[in-house]
């Protein structure tokens, strides 16, 4: 008898070009969608598995097109663009690179945070457009409390490179207890009220929707600085812009939005606003790992080997 077709692995987004070949050496057929959605939709009748990034949403209609469908790879770490009950329900195996953009979004934390701190992109665009403007003093980090919203991986690496600058660091974290570092966990109340720059990091869940509302921008000190590479939802951007356009708040740095591309203008034109687009993990290093991370793990589930970076073990496993 003829042997069974090989699993077929759908590329649905594009990722490191070296990780797709290491893939198709595998026990595996691959499909190129990264096209568009017209190749991702012929793809879904024998998809055995799907590799995204952020530009595909595994939706539950799409896993209802996708009769084989058993396992998805997210090369990045939320999972937020995963149906993760429609997967759960169909016993579908959920994986991501988690530590694949550690270091890219630390660097762009501290970037952020040194350029609020100097108050340097007005005078970047000033002096590039020709105008002199010397005496307006900005700030130092060195002395100041950085505060992060979540203390993961990301925030841990970013409170690591802060404490060259003689940073506090502190943060607020319902599922920490305590820390391997010098930073001293606080409840989100004490956090925002003392820290300088509040830098968010949390995961979006339905809970954490707007977990920075009006209330919670009133807390944090005057002329203090908002942070936000994490997800957009996390903040009511229209409070966001009130708080900066009343002077309370000293300036903002957004890699994220509640809609993306951003929809509000005056956020995006406000002079004391960092804006760029959700690039935080986007560096060659970050998504040369998170490709390789995320094939790794497929060709674990293709040979039927242990998974490390599995997000929904409550789903029934399946073999290939």
């Amino acid at each position: 008898m003829p042997d069974p077709p090989l699993p077929v692995v759908v590329v649905a987004d594009p990722i490191d070009a070296a990780a797709v070949e290491l893939l198709r050496a595998g026990p595996c057929r691959v499909f190129d969608a990264t096209s568009g959605p017209d190749a991702l939709e012929s793809s879904l009748p024998e998809a055995w598995g799907i590799l995204v990034r952020s530009r595909t949403k595994v939706t539950r209609e799409l896993i209802e097109r996708a009769p084989h469908l058993q396992f998805v790879a997210r090369a990045g770490v939320g999972v937020d663009n995963v149906d993760l009950t429609a997967a759960n329900a169909r016993g579908i195996r959920v994986v991501n690179a988690p530590t694949a953009a550690t270091v890219a979004v630390a660097e762009l934390t501290v970037c952020f945070l040194l350029l609020l701190a100097r108050g340097l992109y007005p005078r970047i665009v000033e002096t590039k457009a020709g105008r002199w403007k010397r005496g307006e003093n900005g700030g130092e980090l060195r002395g100041k409390t950085v505060g992060f919203v979540g203390y993961g991986r990301i925030a841990r690496e970013t409170a690591k490179r802060l404490a060259a600058f003689g940073v506090t660091t502190v943060a607020f974290d319902p599922f920490v207890t305590v820390t391997q570092d010098a930073t001293t966990l606080l409840p989100l109340d004490d956090l925002l009220k003392s820290s300088d720059f509040v830098s968010l990091h949390a995961a979006l869940t339905p809970e954490n929707h707007h977990l920075i509302n009006a209330g919670r921008l009133a807390q944090m000190k005057p002329n203090a600085a908002l942070v936000n590479v994490a997800r957009g939802p996390l903040v009511d951007e229209e409070a966001l812009l009130a708080a900066l356009e009343s002077g309370h708040l000293g300036g903002a740095a957004l890699d994220v939005f509640e809609d993306e591309p951003p929809t509000r203008a005056k956020l995006l034109a406000h002079p004391k606003v960092l804006a760029t687009p959700h690039l935080g993990a986007s560096t060659r290093e970050g998504q040369s790992l998170a490709g390789r991370q995320v094939v790794e793990e497929t060709l674990r589930a293709l040979q039927g080997e242990p998974l490390q970076a599995w997000v929904n073990p409550e789903a029934k496993r399946s073999a290939p």
